[in-house]
C-alpha cells in the first residue's frame, strides 16, 4: 500500500529517531477513515516525512501490521459482497444454470470451453470439482451480470438433446464427412513443416492446433494433392513432423516469446496470453488423471 497524502496534522517522528528502534513501516493511499482506524488501532504509530510512511514501534509491529491489513480487506470484501447481493435483488438473473447461495452463485452448466472461458475471467471465481459446479461470490456480480449471455447461450448450445439435434442434421452431410476426416488426420499426430524452417525438437511451440511438442521430423516429404484440404499452401517443399501434447511441466518451464508471430507464420514461440490457458488446461488434466489414480 501507498501513502499518497502527506499527514500533516498528525504526530511526526522527528529525523533519524526510529532507525534503532523495533518496529514497521506501513503506508497506505490516503483516507481519512481509514487513517482514523489506523490510529486507533495503533495509537504509537507516528509519521515519517523522509519514508513517506507511518512507523509503528514494537518487536510485533509486522504481525500486528499483517492482521490490520487482514481485517480492512476482509471488511472491503463484506462491503463488496453486500452490494453485489443488492445488484442481485435488483436485476437478478433468471437462468436454469444459476443457483444462489450463502456467500454467492452456484453455476452448473454442460461442458463447453466458451462456458470455462468465460467464467475464468470472473474475478474471485472458482471450480469444484467434487460438486462440478462453479462458486461466484456476490462481490463478482456485475462482471457475471455482463458475461451471462454468453454463458448461457454456450450453455444450451451443449445441452445433451440439443448436441443430438445438431448431429443428427449433420448425418449423411458432407460437412459430416470434412468434419471425421479432418479428425482422423488430427488424431495421426502429425503437421506438414517447410524444410528450411523447422522448429525446436522437444520444445513447445504454437500451430494451427495450439501449443504442441514436436518430438520427430521424418524428412518424409508432403503429398499436396491428399492433405491440402486439411493445411491450405502446402506444398512438395513441406515434410512430416510428428507432434504430442505439451506436460504442464514444460509448459511452466517455457519462457513465454516477447515479440509476436510473423504473418502466415506455420509454427512459433508462444506468448504469455498463449502459454496461460495451456498451462490452466494442462493443470486440469493432470489433477483429473491424479484423481483416477487408486
Amino acid at each position: 500500500m501507498t501513502e499518497s497524502k502527506s499527514a500533516a496534522d498528525h504526530d511526526k517522528a522527528p529525523s533519524g529517531e526510529d532507525g534503532a528502534k523495533p518496529g514497521a513501516d506501513i503506508s497506505f493511499p490516503y483516507d481519512r477513515m481509514t487513517v482514523e482506524q489506523f490510529r486507533r488501532r495503533f495509537p504509537r504509530a507516528r509519521w515519517s516525512d523522509a519514508r513517506q510512511a507511518w512507523f509503528v514501534p514494537g518487536r510485533t509491529a509486522s504481525r500486528r501490521i499483517g492482521r490490520w491489513l487482514a481485517e480492512i480487506e476482509s471488511e472491503a470484501d463484506a462491503h463488496a459482497d453486500a452490494k453485489g447481493r443488492d445488484a442481485f435483488a435488483f436485476d437478478p438473473i433468471d437462468s436454469p444454470y444459476l443457483e444462489l447461495g450463502k456467500a454467492g452463485f452456484r453455476i452448473r452448466t454442460p461442458y463447453s470451453k466458451s462456458v470455462v472461458d468465460e467464467l475464468r475471467e470472473v474475478p474471485f471465481s472458482r471450480w469444484d470439482g467434487d460438486l462440478r459446479i462453479w462458486h461466484v461470490p456476490f462481490r463478482s456480480y456485475e462482471e457475471l451480470r455482463r458475461r451471462w449471455p454468453e454463458i448461457e447461450a454456450a450453455a444450451r448450445r451443449n445441452e445433451p438433446e440439443e448436441r443430438r439435434r445438431r448431429a443428427e442434421e449433420r448425418k449423411g452431410t458432407e460437412q459430416e464427412m470434412r468434419n471425421k476426416l479432418r479428425s482422423a488426420e488430427r488424431k495421426r499426430h502429425r503437421y506438414p513443416l517447410q524444410s528450411n524452417d523447422l522448429p525446436p525438437i522437444g520444445r513447445p511451440v504454437v500451430t494451427a492446433y495450439g501449443i504442441v511438442v514436436f518430438s520427430e521430423i521424418s524428412g518424409e516429404l508432403v503429398d499436396p494433392g491428399v492433405v491440402a484440404d486439411f493445411y491450405p499452401g502446402v506444398t512438395e517443399d513441406h515434410v512430416w513432423g510428428y507432434w504430442r501434447v505439451p506436460t504442464l511441466e514444460e509448459l511452466i518451464r517455457t519462457w513465454p516469446a516477447k515479440m509476436l508471430p510473423v504473418q502466415n507464420a506455420a509454427w512459433w514461440l508462444p506468448t504469455i496470453e498463449e502459454l496461460r490457458p495451456s498451462r490452466r488446461t494442462a493443470r486440469s488434466r493432470a489433477a483429473r488423471k491424479q484423481a483416477k489414480t487408486p
